[in-house]
């Protein structure tokens, strides 16, 4: 009864990859060292997404 308050951690890291891009993307033309830098956070972000998809266990 109680695994449905459970959160879904792909679903979580799909919201945070998303806002890590979205970031990125305002802060291109201001700063693109800060830019870059949440890009290669949101490339590491992506990995263990894909991880957490390929293994669902």
């Amino acid at each position: 009864m109680w695994g449905i308050f459970k959160s879904d951690p792909v679903k979580k890291l799909q919201k945070e990859h998303a806002a890590m891009l979205a970031e990125a993307h305002r802060l291109g033309p201001i700063d693109r060292t800060k830019s870059d830098a949440l890009v290669a956070k949101a490339a590491q972000l992506e990995e263990k997404l894909m991880q957490l998809l390929s293994n669902p266990s």
